[in-house]
């Protein structure tokens, strides 16, 4: 069977489907012809690169498919991104769309691309798990710092930004958040601070700086220890501020606050014991304990919450490798099985949609130098996962809570009657 009626019999289809789904969004294929035939320059377009790519798609219809042809880029975007795609969706209903589509048509046309060759390349194939925990963070934080500076604001805060106001950039945002975490932590000047999994420096710098604690931080990813350490010295916090290039769990000394903003997704639920055995045996009676972290909504039972979504085992092969959720009840639990009063939960989730939408827009903005930073794959596959975070926040399929604690005492907690200092 020739290229050319493959190619005439899978256009026929693809037109039948935009009929179907009453879409605008068209088509271009490896040939340079489109679905429809006149298709205006600026439209919105998924391109197809080749014929292994439907062959691919018809054999294995899967998220890795996908996956892997999107940071191939045999599948592609053109005018628009994956929010552009996703605000254009049919209204019509995958069940219904399924039940319009000629059968006839459909049988006509598959069995042509069912034995091609699926082509290549498949760059995620190369990605495999079983790293130690340090492996972990280095593949994820590593990537370069030059290219985390393309999506992220100037101090390099990867985590959930605090936007009182929604029209906020990045910047402001991040800020305001790391303002708000010294607030709920009511750092005073002289305190001891830690910071677990600090990053590239910026709460601990910002703790010192504008609340004149003695802070120190931990993590176990080199270009951010490298980074961070630059900066201390940069702005001459050498007196205040210490970092080392560490596992937590190692840690000694006493801490009359501990943070930690973003970390513990990473460690993993058989691990969840030790993690808060740890900060209890580092925090001085009576301290703080701020526990920032993202989680999963909780099922109707714990063989139903094990259960992994495929868009979730998808980013913990390909983005977090060895990252795990857990729900918001697990958390509180934990906490006070070891040890700690809980004080105040607060939801951020849509906050997180918000600074994924600016991350993905931002680096977006600037794919051409990420590509030549870290290659077009790595640029690709953090597009796509910053978009599926921003989108899955938004439409509350995953959530983020910040959690006050303190070491549990026999006694008054010493926090004030209300809560109306942290919202000044």
């Amino acid at each position: 069977m020739s290229q050319s009626s493959r190619l005439k019999a899978l256009k026929t289809l693809l037109g039948h489907a935009r009929a179907c789904l009453a879409t605008e969004i068209g088509f271009v294929l490896w040939d340079g012809s489109s679905v429809p035939d006149y298709l205006a320059p600026d439209a919105l377009a998924i391109a197809i690169a080749d014929e292994g790519t439907v062959a691919a798609l018809l054999r294995r219809p899967t998220l890795d498919t996908l996956a892997n042809l999107w940071v191939a880029g045999r599948l592609d975007l053109r005018n628009g991104s994956i929010f552009d795609l996703v605000a254009r969706r049919p209204a019509i209903r995958t069940r219904n769309f399924r039940k319009s589509l000629s059968k006839r048509l459909l049988l006509w046309t598959l069995p042509r691309f069912a034995f091609l060759p699926r082509g290549g390349p498949w760059p995620l194939e190369q990605i495999s798990g079983g790293r130690a925990n340090a492996e972990n963070i280095q593949y994820h934080y590593d990537v370069s710092n030059a290219f985390y500076a393309l999506l992220l604001d100037p101090e390099m805060v990867y985590s959930c930004g605090y936007f009182t106001d929604w029209n906020n950039d990045i910047a402001r945002a991040q800020h305001d958040k790391l303002d708000m975490i010294c607030r709920k932590l009511r750092l005073k000047s002289g305190e001891r601070l830690l910071d677990i999994g600090c990053g590239w420096g910026a709460l601990i710098c910002h703790a010192a700086r504008n609340y004149g604690v003695k802070a120190h931080g931990v993590t176990l990813s080199q270009q951010q220890f490298e980074f961070a350490r630059d900066k201390i010295a940069q702005l001459g916090l050498q007196a205040q501020v210490t970092l080392e290039l560490r596992d937590y769990r190692r840690l000694d000394g006493i801490f009359d606050k501990i943070a930690s903003i973003g970390m513990f997704e990473h460690v993993g639920i058989a691990n969840h014991a030790d993690y808060f055995a740890t900060v209890h045996r580092l925090l001085a009676p009576g301290g703080l304990y701020l526990h920032h972290a993202i989680s999963r909504p909780a099922k109707r039972d714990d063989r139903r919450f094990k259960r992994k979504p495929a868009e979730y085992q998808a980013l913990v092969r390909y983005i977090f490798p060895g990252g795990e959720l857990d729900h918001l009840g697990m958390s509180v639990a934990n906490l006070q099985r070891h040890g700690f009063e809980v004080h105040d939960v607060e939801a951020w989730r849509e906050h997180y949609a918000r600074t994924c939408r600016l991350w993905h827009d931002r680096l977006f903005a600037q794919r051409e130098a990420a590509e030549r930073e870290v290659g077009s794959v790595k640029t690709r596959l953090w597009l796509i996962y910053l978009a599926g975070c921003a989108l899955a926040f938004e439409r509350n399929t995953v959530g983020i809570y910040q959690t006050l604690t303190s070491k549990r005492v026999n006694g008054p907690s010493g926090l004030p009657p209300t809560r109306a200092d942290l919202y000044r």
